[in-house]
């Protein structure tokens, strides 16, 4: 390792470690009044009413850079990026532009599901070497269709590379198995892999789609098993945790074709932003749990 990889966010305050609730900007997609989608400006407000500390997205395109600088700073929102690099050139022109703009940590879905055994490794660890050196927060994300596909590998990489660090999305291993009923074999994968969380994604499959409206009381069955696992996951990242330490806990709820819809033209069976500030509690009841069972 050419650095230090760095685990977790850091603030550099000696605060208690912290929650930081998240936004996701492509989940902010469509969203709107009636027939008109909100505005960039209109969305930061939106998601800064909701409470919201931050946002997920991408590094803005060179014209509109300005304008995000402006309005982050203006809600006082963290800001961390997505990336989906195929090979470790792909990380480093992205790091140097994270960089310079000043994200606050870099997300990978790295590419792709057929990257398998010691080449999926040898990519990993050149992922997560590169990160060090560029002395940027950088988690790997638990998402199927990618390097992670299914559990099991993504369990291997876990043990093959001690640096690797984690963003819990476990709705894609909940759908990738068809997880519609408790899996007391998959309990101790979702275990180790929790044991590595830097940062979590709130979303809740029922194993046959990867996002469902959980109602405005979350009384669907599956809820309380995504809280057990974000719970596992805060718990473990509390007891490493520094202070300064900041985790990452960001809604997803994607928009078409992601969102079920009830006909072709993309009109959604459920009202994703409703459903964002349900989850929303959620993540904060869930860091309070495991606040208390620490």
């Amino acid at each position: 390792m050419l650095n230090q990889p760095l685990s977790r966010v850091n603030d550099g305050s000696k605060k208690p470690p912290r929650l930081d609730l998240q936004q996701s900007w492509w989940a902010m997609i469509g969203l709107g009044n009636g027939d008109r989608e909100w505005t960039l400006e209109e969305k930061f407000e939106n998601i800064a009413k909701a409470g919201f500390a931050g946002i997920l997205g991408s590094l803005p395109q060179p014209e509109e850079s300005e304008r995000w600088h402006q309005l982050l700073e203006e809600y006082g929102f963290s800001f961390g990026i997505h990336s989906f690099p195929a090979k470790r050139d792909d990380l480093a022109s992205l790091l140097r532009e994270a960089k310079s703009f000043g994200v606050q940590y870099v997300n990978s879905q790295v590419m792709n599901s057929f990257k398998i055994g010691s080449q999926a490794i040898d990519l990993l660890n050149e992922l997560v070497e590169e990160a060090a050196a560029a002395g940027i927060p950088y988690f790997v994300e638990t998402h199927r269709g990618r390097i992670t596909q299914d559990l099991h590998r993504t369990v291997d990489y876990v043990h093959a590379i001690p640096e690797l660090r984690l963003t819990i999305d476990l709705s894609h291993y909940v759908l990738a198995g068809e997880m519609v009923d408790e899996s007391e074999q998959a309990e101790p994968f979702f275990d180790i892999l929790l044991n590595r969380t830097s940062a979590l994604h709130a979303r809740v499959s029922n194993g046959q789609q990867i996002q469902v409206d959980i109602g405005h009381d979350a009384a669907h069955p599956m809820t309380t098993r995504f809280m057990r696992w974000w719970e596992k996951g805060i718990r473990s990242w509390l007891q490493e945790a520094q202070p300064g330490d900041v985790l990452p806990f960001v809604a997803e709820l994607g928009p078409p074709s992601y969102a079920i819809t009830m006909d072709n033209y993309g009109s959604e069976i459920s009202n994703r932003w409703e459903q964002a500030l349900v989850l929303k509690s959620l993540m904060e009841e869930a860091w309070h749990r495991a606040l208390r069972n620490n």
